[in-house]
């Protein structure tokens, strides 16, 4: 059974830095693309980024272009989400999601895989 598990969140003042990692386990994760989602107080859970499997190709939100870096590790079954220049907006939980590929990023329903979340936390 695949169990994905978020780590890296925190509080940090706007203009800094966190990064989150998500470990996969169960498995082999390589074959799986791999997004992080953010979902804020009273919002719906949107898209920040995706890796493909192979992590040659990633996939950014808007409002993480320039900001965010998503990469993996296959040979320790992780990827993380590199955050620069936080800002107060980028307040939320954070997601790790896993799915086979060939689906659209960008809706929940293409994931089969979700970790409990990691909250993070920007002050302005």
């Amino acid at each position: 059974q695949v169990q994905l598990v978020e780590s890296g969140g925190g509080s940090v003042q706007a203009g800094g830095s966190l990064r989150l990692s998500c470990a996969a386990s169960g498995r082999s994760y390589s074959g799986y693309a791999v997004s992080w989602f953010r979902q804020a107080p009273g919002k719906e859970r949107v898209f920040v980024a995706g890796v493909t499997g192979s992590g040659v190709s990633t996939y950014y939100a808007d409002s993480a272009k320039g900001r965010f870096t998503i990469s993996r590790d296959n040979a320790k079954n992780t990827v993380h989400l590199q955050m620069n220049s936080l800002k107060s907006e980028d307040t939320a939980v954070y997601y790790c999601a896993g799915g086979r590929g060939g689906r659209s990023w960008y809706a929940t329903t293409s994931y089969d895989h979700w970790g409990q979340g990691t909250q993070v936390t920007v002050s302005a």
